[in-house]
């Protein structure tokens, strides 16, 4: 299967590259407005493939997706130290623009997964573009990543592989994203219980130092060394694997969402099933009263955001 990547910066070459390694797609083709950079990425990890696996990888135009089952966008600006990724949503959605309703025109089955900041509403720009495409074949990457954060960091808590550990992120990939706490479990244990029964802390004060390690790490990355893009490109090739291979797995994932606690038509992160189709069903997780405003508060932030572009 063909994979087209647009945007060959480091979320883009990254996501190639961790494709690469898994074996995911026959073709891998890298697309950017500096075509120097998409042929040099291009280059670079064709020879990688003497020692993974004998995927053809090139460079190419907008009229290169043509015929891909999966166009990951990774295309935008990038976000700046201290910037929100609601701020970044005017200039984003500038480059969409210019990109989706041709890859809608050229690649009419595929799979569109958006993973340009803020990924959230772009998604649901991606979706106000992409005229003919259904909703559940445009995909966000959304908390996906929150989510593994979540899970690694509760699992270097608890001195157990992030692997065994059930728990998500809701929301808004960013600054009102909902730790979902009250349904975390290892083992099929709540994660206090586990604590409790293998005599690690798990108190409130690691809590808040857990949910501030996940809400905030963005910005710390991007103030050491520019962007994040290992752990998202992890999370793009997990997805990737999962949609080209009809696995029906469930991820929190992004996508226009009819009604979300009282919100409606708002592009969030809830748990849905993914298949080859795309997003084929959502699933309303129990969360405390708290979680439930939280949610709400985050789904409002996302709508005023979509509202404002007349999306």
């Amino acid at each position: 299967m063909k994979v087209a990547i647009i945007g060959a910066g480091n979320v883009g070459s990254t996501t190639a590259y961790a494709l690469l390694h898994e074996g995911i797609g026959h073709e891998i083709v890298l697309i950017d407005l500096n075509t120097d950079l998409a042929t040099a990425q291009a280059e670079d990890l064709l020879h990688a493939t003497s020692f993974t696996h004998p995927t053809t990888i090139r460079a190419g135009d907008l009229a290169s997706v043509e015929g891909a089952s999966l166009v990951v966008l990774t295309a935008g600006v990038n976000q700046k130290p201290g910037e929100s990724r609601l701020d970044l949503l005017k200039r984003n959605a500038d480059v969409f623009a210019a990109i989706v309703p041709t890859v809608v025109r050229l690649a009419p089955r595929s799979i569109l997964l958006v993973a340009t900041n803020p990924v959230d509403v772009m998604t649901q720009v991606a979706g106000h573009l992409a005229a003919g495409l259904a909703e559940g074949r445009i995909i966000g990457s959304g908390t996906i990543l929150d989510t593994g954060r979540f899970r690694a960091l509760l699992g270097q808590q608890l001195a157990i592989s992030p692997k065994s550990v059930h728990a998500n992120v809701l929301g808004e990939h960013g600054d009102s994203e909902v730790l979902i706490w009250s349904s975390a479990m290892i083992g099929g244990l709540p994660v206090t219980e586990f604590a409790r029964q293998t005599g690690r802390s798990l108190d409130a004060a690691d809590r808040t130092r857990i949910d501030d390690l996940v809400r905030r790490a963005a910005y710390r990355i991007i103030a050491g060394k520019g962007s994040t893009y290992y752990g998202i490109a992890s999370g793009i090739t997990r997805i990737a694997r999962t949609v080209l291979s009809n696995q029906r797995a469930v991820y929190t994932v992004s996508t226009v969402t009819d009604r979300v606690e009282g919100v409606e038509r708002v592009a969030l992160s809830l748990p849905r099933v993914l298949t080859a189709s795309g997003a084929v069903e959502t699933l309303t997780p129990s969360l405390a009263a708290d979680e439930h405003a939280a949610l709400r508060r985050s789904a409002e932030i996302l709508k005023a955001a979509a509202d404002a572009l007349g999306v």
